[in-house]
């Protein structure tokens, strides 16, 4: 062994003696195969639940509708709640992943108040979920349109696939400025918190 290999060794070994194992390594140990099974868990439930709507979903489409000509005709007020499910889903699917995807982005943005954080990405996932409930609702259609046909056609197509698009836009458009404007948000939180720890000057002085 060199001179050089032997410093390098010694260096270590000095390093790995003088080093002391965290107290609380066992119990984060513990509690990350904990989440991991949580996690496990709440995939299958939530696929589980996948295949049972799917399921239902096609029971339904294969119940209401009927073969004409080689031909699948199906009422339009299926086609409606089916589109009117998958939004829902889509909605309720998507805040929880761009949520998991946005926090380290906003424990970044407000590493000076990590609670400002939390609270800003808790108040931001109401604000998703109400406007995409409102689209929703406003969207969603009780009575047969004047251009659509008893069953399924093309209006009435382009009518569901411009509902899918425009829940997609709303979520971009909403996701896009939440990253443009958080920066700005946290900034102006830790400038006035530091503006509030600095002491007030007497004018005397």
């Amino acid at each position: 062994m060199t001179t050089l290999e032997q410093r390098l060794h010694n260096a270590l070994i000095g390093n790995a003696v003088m080093t002391e194992p965290s107290p609380d390594l066992f119990a984060r140990v513990r509690g990350s195969i904990a989440d991991d099974r949580l996690r496990r868990t709440r995939l299958r439930a939530r696929l589980g639940t996948v295949a049972l709507l799917l399921g239902a979903l096609i029971s339904v489409i294969y119940g209401t509708s009927t073969y004409e000509q080689g031909r699948l005709l199906m009422e339009w007020w299926v086609l409606e709640a089916i589109t009117t499910v998958v939004l829902i889903g889509l909605a309720l699917w998507l805040g929880p992943f761009i949520k998991r995807f946005g926090r380290a982005y906003a424990a970044d943005v407000f590493k000076a108040n990590p609670a400002t954080g939390k609270s800003f990405i808790l108040l931001a996932d109401i604000v998703y979920y109400l406007i995409f409930g409102a689209y929703i609702l406003f969207s969603v259609r009780f009575q047969q349109e004047r251009e659509w046909t008893d069953t399924v056609g093309a209006a009435q197509l382009q009518w569901e696939v411009g509902r899918l698009g425009g829940i997609l836009l709303i979520i971009g458009v909403l996701h896009g400025a939440n990253i443009i404007l958080m920066p700005v948000i946290g900034r102006l939180f830790s400038l006035n918190r530091r503006l509030d720890a600095e002491p007030i000057s007497s004018g005397d002085e």
